[in-house]
């Protein structure tokens, strides 16, 4: 096997929610195979800056507030200006609320809509733009979840938004597919962030979770570095519109 279709030396990702968790765990990942990377986030990223700058790779970060659809094309003007293109898109960010359904307020289920699936689909729309420009093609990585497979219990809002993130990730692959524009997504297991800390620890929970996953452990951020390595290189080039799960076996149980 040619292990340089996994080589993204040269190439731009754009990361968002990328100062901690699985947006550090991506960037580190993509910056590990060569990868230049922007880094979105809503405060500034110092740690990832290092680290990335450890591996060789330079790290342009954009304070952005992703609730809105409003920065995303300066996002990619910036980048654009500071690197001459943009190659890779990885739409991370995003956030979780915790009712039960029958309090579930509506500020609640606009909040999570917005980042987690609004501005996905305006920011994959504002890098195809720029693909389409540059006439190279490019990839798209969406995160979806397990709650793209399941209802979950007491976060109406986050199952809607991730479902979704499933669904648009095909329906731009079946319009895109043909521009040599490349969209998957990843839907990551129960990971230690700071997402999952509420679950942490409740004993209960976390027990009852950690039955069902057969590798036995939570997930960490440095499991989806091949993951997204591989939907961001020529390896993954005949993969489009597909969800991979990595998950340490959860959906086969």
């Amino acid at each position: 096997m040619n292990t340089n279709m996994f080589d993204l030396t040269g190439k731009v990702a754009i990361v968002t929610g990328c100062s901690t968790g699985l947006g550090q765990g991506i960037s580190l990942g993509l910056a590990g195979a060569g990868a230049d990377i922007v880094g979105v986030d809503y405060v500034d990223a110092p740690e990832t800056r290092q680290k990335i700058e450890t591996l060789g790779r330079k790290f342009l970060g954009i304070k952005a507030d992703l609730s809105s659809i409003e920065p995303l094309q300066g996002i990619i003007d910036e980048t654009v200006k500071e690197f001459s293109r943009v190659d890779i898109l990885v739409n991370n960010a995003g956030i979780i609320r915790r009712e039960d359904s029958i309090n579930f307020t509506e500020k609640d289920w606009d909040d999570v809509m917005n980042i987690n699936i609004k501005t996905v689909f305006f920011f994959a729309q504002a890098a195809a733009r720029q693909f389409l420009k540059q006439g190279s093609g490019g990839n798209i990585i969406n995160i979806a979840s397990m709650l793209s497979f399941q209802g979950g219990i007491r976060v109406p809002s986050y199952t809607a938004s991730k479902s979704a993130v499933m669904g648009i990730t095909r329906l731009l692959a079946n319009e895109w597919a043909q521009h040599g524009i490349n969209i998957n997504a990843i839907a990551p297991g129960y990971m230690a962030t700071n997402n999952t800390a509420a679950l942490r620890a409740d004993e209960q929970r976390s027990s009852e979770i950690l039955g069902r996953i057969p590798a036995g452990r939570w997930g960490t951020p440095e499991d989806l570095h091949g993951a997204a390595v591989f939907l961001a290189s020529p390896a993954s080039s005949y993969v489009n519109g597909y969800t991979l799960a990595v998950d340490g076996g959860w959906l086969a149980r």
